[in-house]
């Protein structure tokens, strides 16, 4: 992605893919979130984002535990929007300054990956996310609770399996 496309719009769109890889966020859920749902009181980074039943897919609440990581890129992108008030949108289309619509999001983020040399769908930060959860040991329930899933299975669809846990495994007891 050459400076022309990103811009400045650098820290939007570095906020953006770490709630999709370090928070498991899916995309229409990014688009809408909302400065007051990722600011506390204090004006730093929430622990907790509640997202009601209108953000999510599936049309039911859920929370978003926000890793430390996570919660230092945001802390940094709210010191940039201190004056912006808790209605306004946290990722922002340039053009509008309202909420990013969800596919020109979802277009964004390949747009990043592909310019990474990555060849994949806008999805590949939840997947990196539930992938990296199994990989240090999270067991499969926990994971499908910390991306909103109302099934394991597809809790599992998410997580690929690497030759190094396969070879642990085996090795394993």
């Amino acid at each position: 992605m050459s400076a022309r496309q990103t811009g400045n719009h650098g820290q939007r769109d570095k906020l953006a893919l770490a709630l999709s890889i370090l928070g498991g966020m899916r995309v229409g859920e990014i688009a809408s979130l909302k400065m007051g749902d990722v600011r506390g009181i204090d004006g730093k980074a929430v622990e907790v984002v509640h997202l009601t039943k209108h953000q999510t897919k599936g049309n039911r609440s859920r929370r978003v535990f926000l890793a430390d990581e996570l919660r230092r890129i945001i802390n940094g992108f709210l010191s940039y929007s201190m004056n912006a008030p808790d209605a306004a949108p946290l990722i922002a289309s340039s053009r509008t300054r309202r909420h990013m619509c969800t596919v020109t999001l979802s277009t964004r983020l390949k747009g990043i990956y592909r310019a990474a040399g990555i060849d994949t769908s806008s999805h590949a930060g939840r997947r990196t996310f539930a992938t990296r959860k199994n990989e240090i040991g999270i067991g499969m329930a926990t994971i499908q609770q910390l991306m909103g899933h109302s099934s394991i299975q597809t809790t599992a669809l998410y997580c690929h399996v690497s030759d190094e846990q396969l070879r642990n495994a085996a090795n394993a007891g």
